[in-house]
């Protein structure tokens, strides 16, 4: 027992969650800045299948790592546009129209699968140059340190740095305050002479930033190769994170590592004989609650928005 126990859970699980959090981080910190205005954005899964297409793509065709990240984000933000321009302008129902991306996403890659590369199911190929991972050399000798930091590609690290940069924003400068107050207290906002509305412009646009990074992070990053569907519903894990989060940047990122762990040691799990959706079920139960409080929340506010107009 105490064999299989220390196959299951050893430094490799550890760095194993790093990489699998590493889209969960990403895609949380953009979905909570929409949060934080206000705006619940679940599209997010499809917004990483996109960019997770687009990060291949873009590295297949000029054979440069960079241009695929470039690739996924600019993918990003034209669909944060476009979900932005749904929800803020449109006054549209931000659920149907998040559900709508996802299904868009989905179709949306299949076909340029088959009509770009010519195959089906998944496309990898020598052409496609993965995200460069980072070796410090002083953490060779410490070999805690050296499985836990090193050696991971450059987004995991600026997931990381995110995390402090998005934590300081939102509450250290006075561009955070306003997008808090966006979500907060909108008419406000609007009587001091900023405009609500830009603000929850930017933040849409910015989660579109986050989830092409996570994408890109996926198809050249954590692998180098992309497969339908390969998003597997991560955009509703970092929806769930960013719930049990409470939508503050640190809470996030220590749930997003929770998922991420799970996921490891379900991979884990398969070498000792355990069906791996045994423990890769776990996100997806949290999940299913944290879109039931999504579902109440979104209700008590379309019940209130009617009263009001009502009154």
């Amino acid at each position: 027992m105490e064999e299989i126990l220390l196959r299951i859970f050893n430094l490799s699980v550890i760095q194993n969650t790093i990489r699998t959090s590493t889209p969960l981080i990403l895609a949380a910190l953009g979905g909570l800045l929409t949060m934080q205005a206000d705006i619940l954005n679940i599209g997010m899964d499809g917004m990483i299948l996109i960019g997770a297409f687009f990060a291949v793509l873009g590295s297949y065709l000029f054979a440069s790592s960079l241009m695929g990240v470039a690739f996924a984000v600019l993918s990003g933000i034209i669909i944060g546009l476009f979900f932005s321009f749904m929800v803020v302008k449109l006054k549209a129902d931000e659920f149907i129209v998040g559900i709508a991306i996802n299904i868009f996403a989905g179709g949306l890659t299949v076909f340029l699968l088959r009509t770009i590369f010519g195959v089906k199911g998944a496309f990898s190929s020598d052409q496609i140059i993965a995200i460069p991972r980072i070796n410090i050399p002083f953490l060779e000798n410490i070999n805690f340190l050296n499985v836990i930091f090193n050696n991971h590609s450059v987004t995991v690290y600026i997931s990381w740095l995110l995390v402090i940069l998005v934590t300081i924003f939102l509450y250290k400068t006075p561009y955070g305050m306003w997008l808090r107050a966006a979500g907060e207290y909108p008419e406000a906002l609007d009587t001091v002479g900023v405009s609500s509305q830009l603000m929850k412009h930017f933040s849409s646009v910015m989660c579109g930033i986050f989830t092409g990074l996570a994408g890109a992070h996926l198809s050249l990053g954590y692998l180098t190769l992309f497969s339908e569907g390969m998003s597997a519903d991560r955009g509703f894990i970092a929806l769930a994170a960013i719930i049990f989060g409470r939508s503050h940047p640190v809470k996030t990122f220590g749930a997003a590592l929770l998922f991420g762990f799970f996921d490891a040691v379900g991979m884990r799990l398969q070498g000792v004989g355990v069906p791996a959706q045994f423990s890769k079920a776990i996100p997806y139960l949290f999940t299913v609650i944290a879109l039931f409080i999504i579902a109440k929340r979104h209700l008590n506010k379309k019940d209130k928005t009617a009263l009001e107009t009502a009154n």
